[in-house]
């Protein structure tokens, strides 16, 4: 099993599926692919599920297991994120894969701006993507960040623990939910008093998590979490949703005083194979701390956004993707499937004279391409 495994990641597998009945699968490079040419039984995921569960007592309630998530690792290959399920009565298994190495921003090929969000010294930066789109290797790499350039205390709260963090420049503390702590609620309400100037919540679940992540940002501590949202926007109106009515006003404002930066990413396919995070990175203004506060201009956060490229660093998903194709490191087909507005996209990359038939275009349009690159904080 070690071997299948080791051999799916050297294959660039980002998670490997384990159900009964069925063949195991890796995901390749954004592809289910076939690894074992027979299907699994019943007691082989069985047996395979009893090896990753790392408690006897969870072993022994095996049968009453019906959602369970662990962590384990192979020495010298890497550590998986596990969740054991039940799928028509019957078990199965996905294993995401973590490397043992912690990523670097330049690693992972994200935009400088990320290690400048990680040097923020309070307030909250949110990270949020559609699951398994790299937010917790985004996370990793500026928790890496600091741990080379700076003096902290990091506090982690994670669900399992993923990547694992040795100390450097930074004492980093992590915390395993279930094992080292109850909850996120109970890790939450403890953390405050554990001297923390930096403090990492795997995902912001519910109202209380959010409320006390927010009184942690507001009290002069630096607070990453995750979302479940595609962008800013709705990053920003998801949060305000989870409060009753007569609360949200006050939410809008101790959000907009708070928050410091939102960065979303999807992945796409590289050229060359394998895949690359676009993102958006909304830093936070005093134009978009006004609408923040003021429901009926949250809709100009896009445009604040895609603005304040050349001075602020921010970006819209459509200028990176803009640039990975220029680069030659997306081809304009998958960008423009990923962009938010394909049609304006398409219009845009046209206009560059990089579109559909080619980076580059024909000559005589680099002028045209270079004022409007100005002209769109390219």
């Amino acid at each position: 099993m070690q071997e299948l495994f080791k051999a799916a990641v050297e294959r660039g597998a980002s998670d490997i599926h384990i159900k009964a009945g069925d063949f195991m699968r890796a995901r390749i490079h954004g592809e289910l692919q076939a690894l074992t040419q027979q299907k699994l039984t019943v007691d082989q995921v069985k047996g395979i599920a009893m090896q990753l569960i790392p408690h006897q007592d969870d072993r022994d309630r095996f049968e009453k297991l019906l959602d369970y998530d662990c962590s384990w690792g192979i020495p010298g290959v890497g550590r998986f994120r596990v969740n054991i399920m039940k799928q028509r009565g019957s078990p199965m298994i996905v294993m995401r894969s973590i490397p043992i190495e912690i990523p670097s921003v330049e690693d992972l090929g994200l935009p400088p701006i990320i290690n400048r969000i990680a040097a923020f010294e309070r307030g909250m930066v949110l990270v949020t993507g559609v699951t398994g789109s790299g937010k917790s290797s985004t996370m990793a790499a500026m928790i890496n960040w600091m741990n080379r350039h700076k003096r902290l205390h990091v506090v982690t709260l994670e669900n399992p623990i993923e990547f694992l963090h040795r100390d450097n420049q930074c004492s980093i503390t992590q915390r395993d939910i279930g094992t080292d702590t109850d909850t996120f609620e109970s890790g939450l309400r403890s953390v405050l008093r554990q001297d923390p100037d930096v403090i990492l919540i795997g995902e912001m679940r519910d109202k209380t998590t959010i409320e006390t992540a927010l009184k942690a940002a507001e009290t002069g501590h630096l607070v990453i979490s995750t979302l479940h949202t595609k962008n800013s926007v709705q990053t920003i109106s998801r949060i305000i949703a989870v409060f009753e009515p007569s609360e949200q006003e006050m939410i809008r404002v101790r959000l907009s005083e708070s928050l410091q930066a939102v960065v979303s990413q999807r992945l796409v396919q590289r050229k060359q194979g394998g895949r690359v995070a676009a993102m958006e990175v909304m830093l936070m203004t005093s134009t978009i701390r006004d609408c923040v506060r003021d429901p009926e201009r949250m809709e100009e956060i896009p445009d604040l956004i895609e603005e304040g490229r050349s001075h602020y660093g921010s970006q819209t998903f459509d200028q990176h993707l803009m640039g990975l194709v220029r680069s030659g490191e997306v081809d304009f087909d998958v960008a423009k499937a990923a962009a938010n507005n394909p049609s304006d996209f398409d219009l845009k990359m046209n206009m560059f004279g990089t579109g559909a038939s080619g980076a580059g275009g024909p000559q005589g349009t680099s002028g045209l391409a270079d004022e409007m690159t100005k002209m769109m904080g390219g």
